[in-house]
């Protein structure tokens, strides 16, 4: 049975560049990159769940967390057609900001490379997912500029 799948993300941002992991669509043959993060469980709350995302998938704690937006995301991932509602959160983290901005981490329940990528490399070629995630991104760096 297919169904609506909650999550939440955040968006670390770091002198011009944000963490994301980085994933390829073999069926696509397209490289992007993706917001941290996953699953809100049942009875766990939004901002519940991107805490526990990041200790689980990195190991490293949040100091603070903001939504930015919730937003609809329907996509086909590997062939398979997907449908998410987003709750995307700009963050900051005393733990992430002592990463260097050259290190390469990976997902601790996957493996998957995760890295500090300049924001002008977000392109139509390479994209940020989920949907809503650019947007987001950018309200992120008005506010902090």
């Amino acid at each position: 049975m297919r169904a609506i799948r909650n999550i939440a993300v955040g968006l670390p941002v770091k002198d011009g560049n944000v963490l994301v992991l980085e994933g390829r669509d073999d069926v696509k043959g397209q490289d992007f990159y993706r917001a941290i993060g996953g699953g809100i469980e049942f009875g766990e709350r939004a901002e519940q769940a991107l805490r526990r995302e990041f200790i689980e998938e990195l190991g490293m704690r949040l100091d603070g967390t903001e939504l930015v937006g919730v937003f609809e995301n329907l996509f086909t991932y590997e062939g398979e057609d997907a449908h998410e509602i987003a709750h995307i959160f700009a963050v900051t983290s005393r733990e992430l900001d002592a990463v260097p901005l050259d290190a390469v981490l990976e997902v601790l329940d996957e493996g998957s490379p995760v890295r500090w990528v300049p924001i002008e490399s977000i392109t139509a070629q390479h994209p940020l997912y989920p949907e809503g995630a650019p947007e987001a991104l950018r309200a992120i760096i008005r506010v902090n500029s």
